[in-house]
């Protein structure tokens, strides 16, 4: 098999590479080692930034997220019931939208189909071979079969515990995490949100967070310890804690999911090695107190796409050789943003203490400061792309 660029993996990140290459005439095969169903049923972020709304609408895949997907304005940061809303409009005249991650693959797939982008699922890539070369391939699994893709590129868009990164040489980049010292207990339940924007609550018990999917799923979270058990939380405890953290009433309804995520940033500092590139997840994790880990990995591929797209139609290196200096500039800056979310807002010292004290003069701080406001909405919203072009 023959193509200009391998992408290995059908998440965000890759599709949409896939999309933007395929709109400027470069021919790719995706290559996923799950299945369709699975890809397109796999819960993960919500909350999309104007930026990644724009690029979708570029792509022409916008269609149902416009239908579907819930306009935020703002959000609410509360400190143990006493709440500041953070108005993204008269601070950046920006805005985000709420439409979860599955339903964004669903549309890309089915837009990647439509448009003849050949997605192979449950082909396993085993191996990259020959990136330092003019000459890469990729060696996978298909149908009980060992294939190989020659490419021009490989794109790596396979998460963390993917390929990309694995194959990248350890020698050429510098890895840098953080393991934080609580997690996230979650919950998809079909409850109507009977608030208008996510809510962000500081309590002595713990970090709580209102989230939505639509009009009818709510997204919740809790603050809980590293070691807890899903089986501990029964249902009832769950809403109850919710309620006590949140400060407000909830629409009590069936909860179909609960999972405990573990909180961690994680980088390294290249995303490039000959003609092998990295984006998305394979590059970097965020906490998803910022809400920023699909919008960073639409960032990145659109660099890697307007890179690829000069190879090809001026035979131009330059933007691809400075790849990953422009996407790690905003991966920094959203490394930084979501650390200083993750703080802010979870139990972290006990009550009385000199941390505690600090934490709340921040919340303090923010209900009196128009500047702090605006320095969360800005960087809540997404920064523009053209500021770090």
């Amino acid at each position: 098999m023959k193509t200009q660029v391998g992408i290995i993996g059908a998440g965000p990140a890759g599709l949409t590479l896939a999309l933007m290459l395929q709109k400027q005439g470069i021919k790719c095969i995706i290559i996923e080692n799950r299945s369709r169903e699975y890809v397109e049923n796999r819960v993960r972020a919500g909350l999309l930034e104007q930026n990644t709304v724009e690029v979708f609408e570029e792509l022409g895949v916008a269609e149902r997220l416009h239908k579907e997907g819930l306009v935020h304005h703002g959000c609410y940061i509360a400190y143990n019931g006493v709440i500041q809303r953070i108005d993204f409009q008269k601070h950046t005249q920006r805005e985000v939208t709420i439409y979860g991650q599955q339903e964004v693959v669903k549309d890309l797939i089915q837009a990647c189909i439509d448009r003849k982008i050949e997605i192979l699922f449950e082909a396993d890539a085993t191996q990259i071979n020959d990136f330092m070369s003019n000459e890469p391939s990729i060696s996978f699994t298909f149908l009980g079969e060992n294939k190989i893709l020659h490419c021009d590129f490989v794109a790596g868009t396979d998460g963390f515990h993917g390929l990309g990164r694995k194959t990248l040489p350890k020698e050429s980049y510098n890895e840098f995490k953080i393991e934080y010292p609580f997690s996230w207990l979650g919950i998809l339940a079909y409850s109507k949100p009977n608030y208008d924007e996510l809510i962000y609550a500081f309590h002595n018990n713990g970090f709580a967070l209102a989230s939505m999917r639509s009009e009818k799923v709510c997204r919740l979270y809790l603050q809980v310890p590293n070691d807890e058990k899903i089986e501990n939380w029964s249902d009832d405890n769950i809403w109850s804690e919710l309620e006590n953290r949140l400060g407000i009433e909830l629409d009590k309804g069936d909860i179909f999911e609960k999972s405990i995520t573990p909180m961690r940033s994680f980088m390294i500092d290249n995303l490039q090695a000959g003609r092998l590139f990295l984006a998305g997840d394979a590059a970097h994790i965020v906490p998803p107190t910022g809400a920023k880990g699909l919008n960073l990995a639409i960032a990145d591929v659109r660099n890697l796409a307007i890179g690829l797209t000069e190879f090809f139609k001026n035979g131009n290196e330059e933007f691809l050789n400075n790849y990953t200096k422009k996407s790690v500039a905003r991966v920094w800056r959203v490394q930084d943003f979501s650390n200083f979310m993750t703080y802010l807002c979870h139990k972290q010292a006990e009550n009385g203490s000199f941390e505690q004290l600090l934490q709340k003069s921040k919340f303090d701080y923010l209900r009196i400061s128009e500047a702090y406001q605006k320095t969360i909405a800005e960087n809540y919203v997404g920064l523009p792309f053209e500021v770090f072009e």
